[in-house]
């Protein structure tokens, strides 16, 4: 081989000498793809202390008056083949925002049925509207608020954001049920959850 042909591309198909691992790739460790906008919003803090703390409070999110706000980022799995956000995804990333607003509120839903007694949440009807697509390394926060409290149910709604973009909006109609029926939500439970009730 000439040392013309050793410096010729490839052709098409072929791998060449700075593509092969271990070949002259050696410098290119530095050059990263850039992030996508999206992936820049909000890291989270790290944990406070010294090694593993023993709880994670950032994890749940926080309440910022009536409103709960929960980052979370898009990983590979919650996308499709064009790297995408699978619209079925979005459904997760709403629950966590309503576990977590319970929680932060005051309301440990493990506690609440623990046993296979007492309340449990059901998820009634929901209406998505879906205005822009998210995508891997994303980060989106979930807003959650109560909407209304009726007797044995709730009117929630949630926003998902990228930043200043909205993603999705969706209300949620959640029913109290105890025994398969539907439970008059208690008295202690409905002052927690009533709209505009700040944190």
């Amino acid at each position: 081989m000439s040392e013309r042909d050793a410096h010729t591309s490839p052709s098409r198909g072929e791998v060449g000498p700075e593509g092969r691992e271990g070949v002259g790739n050696a410098n290119l460790g530095h050059v990263a793809a850039p992030p996508h906008p999206g992936a820049l919003e909000r890291s989270d803090p790290p944990p406070p202390g010294e090694g593993v703390p023993a709880s994670w409070p950032h994890l749940s999110g926080a309440l910022r008056g009536d409103t709960h706000i929960l980052p979370v980022r898009v990983y590979y799995e919650d996308t499709d083949f064009s790297g995408i956000v699978y619209h079925a995804n979005y459904l997760r990333f709403l629950e966590r925002g309503r576990t977590d607003f319970l929680r932060l509120a005051g309301c440990d839903q493990s506690a609440l049925h623990a046993d296979g007694q007492g309340i449990v949440f059901a998820v009634r009807r929901m209406t998505l509207d879906f205005l822009r697509p998210a995508r891997m390394d994303d980060v989106l926060t979930v807003e959650t608020r109560t909407a209304e409290v009726r007797g044995a149910s709730l009117s929630i709604a949630q926003r998902i954001l990228r930043g200043e973009d909205l993603i999705v909006t969706a209300d949620v109609r959640v029913a109290a049920i105890a025994g398969g029926r539907a439970a008059r939500i208690p008295e202690s439970l409905r002052r927690i959850l009533q709209p505009g009730t700040p944190a």
